[in-house]
Parts: structure tokens; C-alpha cells; sequence
């Protein structure tokens, strides 16, 4: 069983309120998360691809208000650098690092609806690829809700390139959870209404918010900060590989740490889900859901292959059945960020009795230089056995600053 990436449900919650009064105590109600192993991949754990709702997941509720000031300002403290986080390379000065291309393949998607094969596993084999700033083991447990920062000093050897931060929770066995991320286009680091070029070798100062998260961190666990310059297949490769140089001790990490309250254990119930009622949907072929990776060792390619097909299903009422089919590809080779290929193929199809049967399949192709990408797309309609329509696109833009 390998970790994965902890995430949360909310509920916003409206206080009533009288005329001329106050409002208070509007909010979200959280759910926080410890830390949690994936599950094994049998079939018993899986509904329709997405992980059994039956299943408990270990955390628990809390309360955030909106309008809390003292929130605000805990979520300014910062992790302590002079003897943690970003020092555990004491006496040195700068850190130089190239990621490789293969850093991002564990990442898991970018939504995943907790879809099981779609979730990060273990974040080791992406740390290693990585440049990595652990803690201490923390004497006490920790806990956090709102979006952690990272605040880096760095420079790099190219005019353009990017920076995924990660945080992990790492357990005394050393397995590293996934707890959030963050992407920075560095040429998008003064907003993104003006990019522009960085000068090489030039020092900057950027700061990399990553995704909001309500995380509980065990005593005795590790908090680890990997920073990486790729995160394919999340985000384009940049167009050629960037060394970085990374100032730790001009560097911080920010968490915005929310303490357990007593009001956590008052907390309105959550009414029974409203659910419409059912249409009697059959299903009639089995889908599929798995990322496979694929590594030609002789030609140094490595192929991620995401299939998420639907199988068929049969809505009684109206005798309609509906399929539906998509499928992807991510490929390169090693350290040819010129190779980075997606591909996506996707078929739907509706068919009622004998007397109706359509299909719509889609096709399209991205790949790059290190100045422009490149957009490849197909259309194809189908009634019956007859193509009714067929559409081709090719596509050449510029890069941008990506």
C-alpha cells in the first residue's frame, strides 16, 4: 500500500441573522484528514471506479469561520528556518538542481474526484528527483487549514522556466504522503497579466501558494518541503532542461496553522443527503480505470496510459444505452523536453434499440519545440456503420512564455 494525497469536504454554512444585527459565525465546515494509505486495488473497495463511500476515512470536522481574524493572523506565522525546515543542508549557502522529466508521474491528476488510480502515491520516487527540506521530527502533533506558502531566494540558467513545490507528510517508516502543491511559471512571478523572460543567473524572490488543505500532522512525523523544475504530466515541461539555485536560508516555509478548539466538537450535524430518485440505470458492459507506465528501456521513452472507460449503460426508461470511451497518453524521452507528447482519444456513443445508433470519436495530438506547440485534431461522426462527418484541424502556436 503506498500514501497518498490527503484532501477535505466542506459545507458553507450561513448563520441567520436578525435586522440590524451582526453577522457571525459564517463559514465552512472542514473535514481534516490524518494522514491515510491508498487502498488496495481490489475490487471491493471500488464503486464505479470511485473509492466506496462506505469506506471510514480517519479526521475529523472543524469549524472556519470566514471573518476570523485571529486565523489570519496564525496563518502568518512561519515554520521556524534557523534549525528546520529549510536548513537541513547546514553551511551551505545555495543548492543547484535539475529535475528530471519522469518527476510528476506519481503525481496523480489534477482532480481526481477520489478516483482511485487517479490519487499521488508514495512521494519518495518524485523526491528523488527533487530537491528535498525536511523537519525535524515534530515533537508535537500538528495541524493546518488554509493554503500553505513557500517563500524561495533562487536563480536559474534559463530565460524561462517553472518551479512545483510540494508538501508531504512523512511517516517513521519514511513513506511520504502527499499533502498539497503549487506551480509557478517563473516568468508569470510578478502576475500573469505581463510575463517576462528571467535573466539568467539573476537572483529573485517568488512566492508559490499552494492548494488549500486541512492537514493533520502525527508527532514524530516529518515535514517535507521538494521542489522540483518539471511537473509533467501536470503542467508542459518548459522547453529546455533549467538548473536552479535555490538560498535557503533567504528561504521560508509558511503554514497556516489552525489549533483544534472546542467549538470543533459542537458542530452542527450534518443533515441526511438529499438524493433524487433513481432511474434504474443498468449496467451493461464493465469500464475501466488504470494509469499503466510504460518505460522502453532501449529507446528511453516512457509512456503514461490513462484509460477511464465507462463501460455501458441502459436507462430503462427510454431503452436508451450510452458509452462512453476516453483514453490518454503522455510520453517523452529522457531529457528531451522537445519529445514531451499528449495524445487523447475519446468515444461517445448513444443507441436506442434498433433504431437509433450514433458515435462521436475525438482525437487530438499536442507536442512542442522549444518555441511553439504544436495542435493536431480530429472529428469523426458516425451513424450506424456510416461516417456522417469527418473534420481535421493542425494547429501551430507560439510558446508565450510556457
Amino acid at each position: 500500500m503506498q500514501p497518498v494525497r490527503a484532501s477535505g469536504c466542506i459545507r458553507f454554512d450561513w448563520a441567520s441573522r436578525s435586522e440590524g444585527s451582526a453577522v457571525k459565525n459564517i463559514g465552512l465546515t472542514d473535514f481534516q484528514r490524518r494522514e491515510i494509505e491508498a487502498l488496495p486495488n481490489a475490487d471491493e473497495y471500488i464503486v464505479h471506479g470511485l473509492l466506496d463511500p462506505s469506506i471510514s476515512i480517519s479526521g475529523r470536522y472543524m469549524f472556519m469561520e470566514l471573518l476570523d481574524k485571529a486565523r489570519k493572523e496564525l496563518a502568518q506565522l512561519q515554520f521556524p528556518t534557523n534549525e528546520g525546515l529549510l536548513e537541513e543542508r547546514r553551511g551551505r549557502q545555495e543548492v543547484v538542481m535539475q529535475s528530471p522529466l519522469s518527476v510528476g508521474l506519481s503525481a496523480g491528476k489534477w482532480c481526481s474526484y477520489a478516483a482511485a488510480p487517479d490519487l499521488p502515491g508514495d512521494q519518495r520516487e518524485e523526491d528523488g528527483g527533487s530537491l528535498i527540506f525536511s523537519s525535524d521530527p515534530l515533537e508535537d502533533a500538528m495541524e493546518i487549514a488554509g493554503r500553505p506558502v513557500v517563500e524561495l531566494e533562487l536563480s536559474v540558467d534559463k530565460p524561462q522556466a517553472m518551479i512545483a513545490v510540494r508538501l508531504s507528510d512523512v511517516g517513521p517508516a519514511g513513506k511520504a504522503t502527499g499533502v498539497t502543491y503549487g506551480l509557478l511559471n517563473l516568468t508569470h512571478r510578478d502576475g500573469d497579466a505581463e510575463p517576462s523572460p528571467l535573466e539568467p543567473h539573476k537572483r529573485y524572490r517568488v512566492r508559490v501558494a499552494l492548494n488549500g488543505i486541512a492537514q493533520h500532522f502525527p508527532a514524530g512525523n516529518v515535514v517535507r518541503v521538494s521542489i522540483a523544475t518539471s511537473y509533467w504530466p501536470v503542467a508542459w515541461a518548459p522547453p529546455e532542461p533549467v538548473n536552479l539555485t535555490v538560498y535557503p536560508s533567504q528561504s521560508a516555509l509558511i503554514l497556516p496553522i489552525r489549533d483544534p478548539r472546542p467549538e470543533d466538537d459542537d458542530l452542527r450535524p450534518f443533515e441526511e443527503p438529499v438524493v433524487g430518485e433513481s432511474a434504474g440505470i443498468i449496467h451493461t458492459a464493465k469500464g475501466e480505470h488504470n494509469w499503466v507506465l510504460h518505460k522502453d528501456l532501449a529507446e528511453n521513452r516512457s509512456t503514461l496510459t490513462v484509460t477511464y472507460d465507462k463501460g455501458s449503460f441502459l436507462i430503462p426508461e427510454t431503452g436508451t444505452e450510452f458509452s462512453r470511451y476516453p483514453r490518454e497518453w503522455y510520453s517523452f524521452r529522457e531529457d528531451d523536453f522537445a519529445s514531451v507528447r499528449g495524445e487523447t482519444q475519446t468515444r461517445w456513443a448513444l443507441q436506442r434499440d434498433q433504431e437509433w445508433d450514433v458515435e462521436v470519436e475525438t482525437f487530438t495530438i499536442l507536442t512542442c519545440t522549444e518555441t511553439t506547440f504544436h495542435v493536431h485534431a480530429q472529428l469523426d461522426a458516425y451513424e450506424g456503420d456510416h461516417r456522417i462527418y469527418s473534420r481535421n484541424w493542425e494547429k501551430t502556436l507560439p510558446r508565450d512564455h510556457l
